[in-house]
């Protein structure tokens, strides 16, 4: 009995989050195709120059937005932002710190600390049991 491995492949929306770039951004042959899992090791391991590009430039999808303003995607939501942003436009919005992203900003500090705590206490607990 012979066993020959299937060729796993993804969608490129799939592949474009696990790349941490905007899809429609990406050139049309990737939108247009499927992505095998050698193809996304290979773009991860040595990523063409519009993949550099992409994630030094954007536009950014919005957990990347979120991760660089610091705030989660339903803040971005709450903010107003609803778009992918450039790096350029990310960075003006840090420069102007609207008050929504001083909130959101707090919020997510507050998440964290809590987080934090809360890991924390399950440590101290599992310790004494």
């Amino acid at each position: 009995m012979t066993s020959h491995q299937n060729t796993q492949t993804m969608k490129p929306a799939t592949a474009a989050k696990k790349l941490g770039v905007y899809l429609e951004a990406t050139p049309a042959e990737f939108r247009e195709g499927v992505v095998t899992r050698a193809e996304l090791n290979a773009l991860q391991a040595d990523p063409p120059a519009w993949l550099r590009d992409l994630r030094r430039d954007g536009p950014h999808p919005r957990p990347v937005v979120a991760a660089k303003l610091g705030v989660s995607i339903a803040g971005l939501h709450r903010g107003g932002v609803t778009e992918p942003l450039t790096t350029e436009q990310i960075e003006a919005l840090k420069e102007e710190r609207p008050e929504w992203l001083e909130r959101e900003r707090a919020v997510q500090a507050d998440v964290r600390k809590e987080a934090a705590r809360v890991k924390k206490l399950h440590a101290e607990r599992a310790a004494r049991d």
